[in-house]
């Protein structure tokens, strides 16, 4: 609900259980001074189980945030830039996401250890391959048969997960793709500190190359987006996202290397995640989206071929 265009309020039906990561990160990044979201007022939480004893627990009811003038998100302005085969957005994109991991990387009150030095545990490699045979049974007709045909490269893909060495793990955003990232009247704003709806369960620190990946793969996915739903031209959209993911990368780089924190991005993981994420969109095609199906299918074909 929007408020006198002054205020934002995100209603959460139905209520979630705390913890829940939104109200800890907003306090993390308020604290470290990352200013590039919507600035977080409240969180609004309803005490539940009677009398307050055993077995009584806390739900967040909503969110309150700024409200952002001529705000839209990226599915609208980035497919735009995809028509017009612009890319100066994706330098933008990329320094906006090193800022943000750079931040959560510092620690705060909310979460004095931001940054954990481990190896991968074995769970991120499982994950992956547990999603890509979810996908594999989930998908039918020609793209199931071309999924198959591939399995072999995309678990080749994944492979790197398996044999990741120590690596910073740290909060990730958790559903970082160009749907959170509003362009509004001064810039551009993170948004949906939520985590990822379509997976339970994972660790919320991970390596920085996940949200990476799930910003890249939408890019991927914008130029799918532009073919499909405004006749962009395949070849061209094609290239634009290239160029675009290429920008993306080299700006996010550039900028951890200028703030003193290049090892947060541990490239070697890029492609096995970027290969899971899309694995992820089928899932979520086959079971809430089939009409989406075409997008994940559409990158996977232009990496393979």
């Amino acid at each position: 609900m929007i408020i006198g265009e002054s205020v934002v309020v995100k209603w959460l039906t139905p209520p979630a259980p705390l913890p829940q990561p939104a109200p800890e990160m907003f306090a993390h990044l308020t604290e470290v001074g990352f200013t590039a979201t919507a600035t977080p007022y409240a969180a609004v939480t309803r005490r539940e189980g009677g009398d307050g004893g055993e077995g009584a627990g806390e739900v967040l009811l909503a969110l309150v945030t700024a409200y952002l003038p001529d705000a839209s998100d990226g599915w609208e302005w980035c497919v735009d830039e995809a028509v017009r085969g612009e890319t100066a957005f994706a330098a933008e994109l990329g320094t906006l996401a090193a800022d943000l991991h750079a931040a959560l990387a510092t620690p705060s009150t909310a979460i004095p250890r931001p940054v954990r030095h481990a190896p991968i545990s074995p769970e991120p490699s499982a994950r992956a391959l547990a999603a890509l045979e979810e996908a594999l049974t989930l998908t039918g007709g020609e793209d199931g048969d071309w999924l198959a045909a591939h399995a072999g490269a995309l678990r080749a893909g994944l492979a790197p997960l398996a044999g990741a060495g120590p690596t910073p793990l740290i909060r990730i955003h958790g559903d970082l793709h160009v749907g959170q990232i509003l362009r509004w009247r001064d810039g551009y704003a993170v948004i949906d500190f939520d985590g990822n709806p379509t997976v339970t369960g994972a660790d919320p620190f991970q390596p920085a190359a996940r949200d990476l990946a799930q910003l890249t793969t939408s890019v991927d996915h914008v130029a799918q987006v532009a073919i499909r739903r405004r006749g962009a031209d395949p070849a061209a959209a094609g290239a634009w996202a290239a160029a675009a993911r290429t920008a993306l990368k080299a700006a996010y780089r550039a900028r951890l290397a200028e703030r003193g924190r290049p090892d947060l991005l541990d490239d070697s993981l890029l492609r096995p995640f970027e290969i899971e994420q899309e694995c992820r969109e089928l899932i979520y095609a086959a079971r809430h989206l089939p009409r989406w199906r075409y997008a994940p299918m559409g990158v996977l074909r232009s990496w393979y071929g």
